[in-house]
Parts: C-alpha cells; structure tokens; sequence
C-alpha cells in the first residue's frame, strides 16, 4: 500500500517563502504535490485545488489573500 505522509505540523509560512525565493508574493509550492483525501489541502503547500489552479492568473492581492488562509490552517 501507498504510505501517506500526513500534513506538516504547521502551515507554511509567507515570510519563510519570500526569504527563500525573493519575490514579495512567491508560491507557496515546495514540490510536494500530494492531496490529502483527509483535509483536501495539498500536503506540501496547504492550498486547495482551486487555489492551486488559480494561483497564476491571481494578482499579488489575492495571492496575499490566499497566504492568509494558509497560515490559519493548523
């Protein structure tokens, strides 16, 4: 059987993302692109398939908006 890591004990965090990649709103993608059947939230980011989907058409606004919501998700 396919083993399944669980969600990071806390969400990722925008100022940690900004640091490492040095754009003022980057993707809060670190490559583990796994959805949790549990949560719906990806294991490696915490976003949504909708948020994921839409991640490149949003402007910083809404990505800010979307960083929000991540950080609360623990």
């Amino acid at each position: 059987p396919m083993h399944t890591a669980p969600l990071p004990h806390t969400p990722p965090r925008l100022a940690d993302a900004q640091r490492r990649s040095g754009q003022a709103v980057p993707s809060p993608c670190i490559g583990v692109c796994r959805m949790s059947p549990t949560t719906g939230y990806c294991e490696g980011c915490w976003r949504t398939l909708d948020e994921i989907g839409h991640w490149g058409r949003w402007t910083d606004d809404q990505r800010l908006t979307c960083w929000a919501a991540i950080e609360t998700r623990a």
